[in-house]
């Protein structure tokens, strides 16, 4: 998804950027809880439902070429992915944001950063991801995964949240680990080779737009 800037935006200095960047070059992953207007929100939400009511969305699977499956025992989400030509403006602003974010990632860390993935994410009441690595062999060139939650006023009791673990490549999951909850207008972000994470189930319906910045294939 290269060059996903709407016509007429402009690179220009933005905190939420700076602070996620820093975070990536200082720990390896970054939280910033208001990425994105409460508006901006809003209409992504909407999007994302409305697709999700018309049947667009398919269950998601694990791997890559002949060793994708559909393993409900893992993961029982449902997916959409998005195109920059076929983007809502809602969409293009948020690639927009993220084009700045890839620009600042690669001064700061060299990282090579050339494309954006991404996908709608719908987790239907009770379905979950259980602890995995965004990066493996089949996708090597994932090296930022970004979530930005689109739940509005999302309760405490909800469950939901993507457990981060915070010691890099913990495998055995037995060093401390982050709970953040899936808020709208949240952006996590984190090196996808090297932080184990997993979604607890929640008890309503979890929405996010779930991308990755990758290097060349």
């Amino acid at each position: 998804m290269s060059d996903p800037r709407a016509p007429g935006d402009e690179d220009t200095p933005d905190r939420a950027v700076a602070a996620i960047v820093d975070g990536l070059v200082e720990r390896g992953w970054a939280i910033d809880e208001a990425f994105l207007p409460p508006e901006e929100v809003v209409r992504l939400a909407a999007e994302s439902r409305n697709l999700w009511q018309d049947g667009d969305f398919q269950q998601a699977a694990i791997g890559a070429g002949a060793e994708r499956r559909i393993r409900p025992e893992i993961r029982r989400d449902h997916v959409l992915w998005l195109t920059a030509e076929e983007a809502t403006p809602s969409q293009r602003r948020y690639f927009a944001r993220v084009e700045l974010l890839r620009q600042a990632a690669n001064a700061a860390l060299y990282l090579g950063l050339f494309d954006f993935e991404a996908h709608l994410t719908v987790y239907p009441p009770g379905a979950f991801y259980r602890r995995h690595l965004d990066r493996f062999r089949a996708v090597a060139a994932r090296t930022v995964s970004l979530i930005l939650y689109l739940n509005e006023d999302w309760p405490d009791d909800a469950g939901g949240a993507l457990r981060l673990s915070l010691d890099e490549l913990d495998e055995a999951g037995e060093g401390p680990t982050r709970d953040i909850p899936p808020r709208g207008g949240t952006l996590v972000a984190f090196l996808s080779d090297r932080f184990y994470h997993e979604v607890l189930p929640a008890t309503r319906e979890r929405l996010s737009l779930t991308g990755w910045l990758k290097t060349r294939e």
